[in-house]
């Protein structure tokens, strides 16, 4: 019987801590695009730093760039392929959520907005998904920038 109940108090405990390395997530939906938002400007922050460590703490161990020929799969990848962007004293671009959305579970979001050069124009849009990972912090997991499309039809 003692043994019976060490093992009940032993499950507990486990079930107990896992729960509580859980990330907090808030359910409204305004604070969680909030959140997503601001983590989208510190990240595009730190292309206007020229801050390359930084902008691989945002990185995802899982994440996957999609803008050239081939996709850039992993944190290492990602962050060997985007240090040419902060070589120099001056931005190559910039970008700034437009639009952010985030699942009812708090758990996954997905942001888009304009990439513009040093001089304002706009050049292509991003696209983000964001996964909110262990303790509690949004990393980018997929990125994809587009092209502007000129589509007037001459």
């Amino acid at each position: 019987m003692r043994s019976v109940t060490a093992i009940a108090i032993l499950v507990a405990m486990v079930i107990l801590s896992a729960c509580s390395a859980m990330p907090s997530v808030s359910s409204n939906p305004v604070d969680l695009q909030r959140q997503v938002a601001d983590t989208e400007r510190s990240f595009a922050k730190s292309m206007a730093d020229r801050d390359h460590a930084a902008f691989t703490t945002f990185l995802s161990d899982e994440a996957v760039f999609m803008s050239g020929p081939q996709p850039l799969r992993g944190k290492e990848r990602v962050a060997s392929a985007w240090k040419r962007f902060y070589e120099g004293s001056t931005a190559p671009f910039s970008w700034q959520p437009q639009q952010v959305e985030v699942l009812q579970s708090g758990t996954l979001a997905i942001s888009s907005g304009p990439v513009r050069d040093p001089q304002g124009k706009l050049i292509a849009t991003f696209t983000s998904i964001w996964r909110l990972e262990a303790p509690g912090v949004w990393r980018i997991v997929f990125d994809k920038g587009s092209d502007v499309c000129d589509c007037r039809t001459p």
